[in-house]
């Protein structure tokens, strides 16, 4: 059975992830398999605010490094794989600065380490998607940087669609009914999928709804970040009932080129 760590800045979605597991726990039972197993520890978010100054505070190696201290103490087994589930703690530092980070925390946790951006660079690869609509909840400011990550990895944004939002925790407020609406709206017929680029929105329970209601692949920030961890980890295996990005087996290489590998001697 796989462990894996995802670092949650402050508290707005974090629910998402015993959704996520009960669900694993469902899928992979009726097919006589053990679930991996999810673990979450919060990570300092000395200030709620989707604005750039206090997003570098949120994603800074001391503030991760104290969350990988805390994922290894909270269980039995040692993660196999951790992952910085935070989209904008992560894209705000541009593409050589989130790589950095990454290899930071895969250096104090000892294993393969990654963020919600790179994941969501990842699985677009995966899926074979080139033109994306983003539907953010951030400012208009921050979602444009999310824009140009995006562009590093060769994925263009046909159409930026945003809320404004300014705090977490009023998008974790958020329902089923109002995030298939943004879902809708931020969609554009040239986009090959709909990304939902905030940990901080709940989705993990609707993600074939979405899909179902924009006929074509959404990928969202938590489902992401948890596709990207068990494929760090070694899982490769295809679930249903989580979206298209899950029914398609992880490769074992990343796309982005990013290391994800902890330093040699680390662990």
């Amino acid at each position: 059975m796989h462990t894996i760590g995802f670092l949650y800045p402050g508290y707005s979605a974090e629910d998402d992830y015993p959704t996520a597991q009960r669900m694993l726990d469902s899928i992979d039972g009726a097919s006589g398999l053990i679930a991996p197993s999810l673990r979450l520890a919060h990570t300092e978010m000395r200030e709620d605010a989707h604005r750039v100054d206090a997003l570098l505070d949120i994603g800074s190696d001391e503030v991760l490094a104290a969350g990988a201290r805390e994922l290894a103490e909270a269980g039995p087994l040692p993660c196999d794989a951790v992952i910085w589930a935070c989209t904008s703690g992560s894209f705000v530092f541009g593409w050589d600065g989130a790589a950095a980070q990454v290899r930071a925390l895969g250096q104090v946790a000892g294993v393969p380490a990654s963020s919600t951006s790179f994941a969501f660079a990842d699985a677009a690869a995966r899926l074979g998607v080139r033109r994306v609509a983003v539907a953010a909840t951030y400012p208009h400011d921050v979602a444009e940087r999310f824009v140009w990550f995006l562009a590093a990895a060769g994925i263009g944004v046909v159409q930026l669609g945003t809320l404004g939002i300014l705090t977490a925790a009023e998008v974790g407020t958020l329902g089923r009914d109002r995030v298939l609406e943004v879902a809708q709206a931020g969609d554009h017929p040239g986009a090959e999928a709909l990304l939902l680029p905030d940990t901080a929105l709940h989705t993990m329970a609707w993600c074939d709804d979405l899909e179902q209601r924009l006929g074509k692949p959404v990928l969202t920030a938590n489902q992401v970040s948890i596709w990207q961890g068990l494929r760090l980890a070694g899982d490769r295996t295809a679930r249903a009932g989580l979206g298209q990005l899950f029914r398609t087996a992880p490769a074992a290489e990343p796309e982005t080129g990013v290391p994800v590998e902890p330093a040699s001697g680390a662990r």
